[in-house]
């Protein structure tokens, strides 16, 4: 081992093996005190993988450690060996390796556990581990995951992270967990590898957000360690699903993808929270795996057949927005839109849907060119949209774009549209205007709301002022009257700010008289406000 190389998930278990062997129960917890309080210094690892480190006792002790051979393992302390000191600079070891001190620490239980393999709850005992390592049993079951059930596979997932189990619940703890999963399992073939990556995450996810408590129900809500873990490993399903399955090259694994999609769908309507974890892999399960791979709908519509039957099947435990969300995707992929425009409407009302859930409709349009189709979907979503912030709504629009690039016939019924999601669409019914180069239309609605020309860039307004110079004059002097209405310092240097602005563009439209005519009356209507005139004046717009 180098010294920049890491433990690998195999030596792991055999580390925690072997310190279960040659350490009894009383000095780990002893040397854990010692690794606690500090005491362990001066730690480096050899060219040769070996550690010397120095121990605060009673005096400083030199540790020499073998993490490959435990038993070999030396202290300068009058012990000599199996003492705390080699345990406390072994933890300190550990702890760099970014693995778990806990699980060396209860190296004893640990190891039981592995010997002693506990019954699935679908499936018979996979019976104990009668001799050899655990990493050779584990590699011996491997060899047949092949023939192996999907309850079977889940069961083999307990033994291969069962050194892990008095770890943290957190990131690093599923990314081990996963590395452990894999580090035995045999060459699979294409589809069969992906399930199999597919279903390691997922049970480590339900892991993670299913844990049993007492009432058997789930927590509603989770701790943030335990939801970066969760988001990652959600991650990691939703890439895996993205990039497709070819089961025409593989028809005989049909039967464990109508399994998973069984097991998906009990465990996402049975999800509590909002995290809707299980729900997304659900989803993406239907939209990337099941549909490209189906030539009608009868898959489907058995699916909606039993979606349906779950709320008397579930009762009170049933989760009522991925069931809702389940049943607007089904009918999608079916072409039965009016029925997913249902569901929507009625998931709307009773909970906030997910915007990336609702865009997602408009993605598979959008890829597939179904124009029509796409136009009747950005009108029946736009009351979904308008509760959301703004950054879904810029999202939504962007479709609206994309769409009247290809039926340019369409835009009046964008801009219908948009104006009807208002005051929520304001932001992207006055972007859309200003991209479409819809001049007036834009500033009827600034000067409706009353909007300072100040408040916009420079660059916002320049198209505006090279293109229709003329509808600038409204608003800025709307604006000029306004900031004077303030009767303070900064409100009369604003206006003037603005009327140097109207100067610039009476010029541009060769009227200066009526400019030289405005700014006579303005100065002699105000001309009690003596600040302003002052303003006025440094401004160089009156004498």
């Amino acid at each position: 081992m180098s010294v920049n190389q890491t433990l690998n998930d195999l030596q792991w278990q055999e580390l925690i093996r072997s310190v279960a062997e040659y350490y009894n129960d009383l000095t780990i917890k002893r040397g854990f005190q010692y690794y606690k309080q500090g005491r362990v210094t001066e730690l480096s690892i050899g060219g040769d993988g070996e550690i010397e480190a120095v121990v605060k006792g009673g005096e400083a002790y030199r540790v020499h450690l073998n993490p490959e051979s435990v038993q070999d393992s030396r202290c300068s302390c009058p012990v000599g060996e199996r003492c705390k000191h080699s345990i406390a600079a072994l933890l300190e070891y550990v702890s760099r390796q970014g693995r778990s001190v806990h699980a060396i620490v209860n190296a004893h239980t640990t190891v039981r556990l592995q010997h002693h393999l506990p019954e699935t709850e679908a499936e018979e005992d996979l019976g104990p581990v009668q001799r050899g390592s655990a990493a050779d049993a584990l590699r011996e079951k491997a060899a047949h995951l092949a023939e192996m059930s999907l309850s079977e596979w889940h069961a083999f997932f307990k033994l291969c992270i069962t050194p892990l189990e008095f770890t943290s619940q957190n990131s690093h703890y599923a990314r081990n967990a996963i590395h452990a999963i894999n580090a035995v399992k045999p060459d699979l073939t294409p589809a069969l590898e992906q399930l199999y990556q597919l279903h390691a995450r997922l049970y480590m996810l339900i892991k993670l957000i299913k844990p049993i408590v007492p009432g058997g129900r789930s927590p509603a809500f989770l701790g943030y360690h335990v939801q970066v873990a969760a988001d990652e490993l959600r991650g990691g399903m939703l890439q895996l699903l993205g990039e497709g399955i070819d089961l025409a090259a593989e028809p005989d694994q049909w039967p464990r993808v109508t399994k998973t999609l069984n097991y998906l769908r009990r465990q996402m309507l049975t999800e509590t929270g909002q995290q809707g974890y299980l729900f997304d892999v659900y989803d993406r399960f239907w939209l990337k795996w099941i549909h490209p791979n189906v030539t009608d709908t009868r898959m489907h519509e058995e699916e909606m057949r039993k979606l349906q039957s779950a709320e008397e099947e579930l009762g009170d435990t049933l989760s009522r927005l991925p069931w809702m969300l389940a049943q607007a995707r089904i009918a999608f992929l079916m072409g039965e839109d009016r029925q997913a425009w249902s569901w929507l409407q009625a998931a709307d009302k009773a909970s906030i849907i997910p915007h990336g859930f609702l865009t997602s409709f408009l993605d598979e349009l959008s890829a597939s060119e179904d124009w029509a189709r796409l136009q009747e979907w950005l009108v029946r979503l736009a009351p979904l949209f308008s509760n959301h912030r703004k950054e879904p709504l810029h999202e939504y629009a962007a479709y609206w774009n994309t769409f009247v690039q290809h039926v340019p016939e369409a835009e009046e019924t964008m801009w219908h549209t948009l104006a009807g999601m208002l005051p929520y669409s304001k932001e992207v019914y006055e972007d859309n205007l200003l991209a479409h180069e819809k001049w007036r239309l834009w500033m009827d609605v600034q000067l409706s709301s009353g909007k300072d020309p100040l408040e916009f860039r420079v660059s916002v307004l320049a198209p505006i002022e090279k293109q229709a110079p003329e509808l600038l004059l409204p608003f800025y002097h709307q604006g000029v009257e306004r900031h004077v209405l303030l009767k303070n310092r900064s409100g009369y240097k604003a206006a003037v700010k603005l009327l140097k602005r109207l100067a610039k563009l009476y010029k541009k439209l060769k009227r200066e008289e009526r400019w030289e005519e405005f700014i006579i009356v303005f100065s002699s209507r105000h001309s009690r406000l003596r600040a302003l005139q002052e303003e006025l004046r440094k401004g160089k717009l009156i004498p």
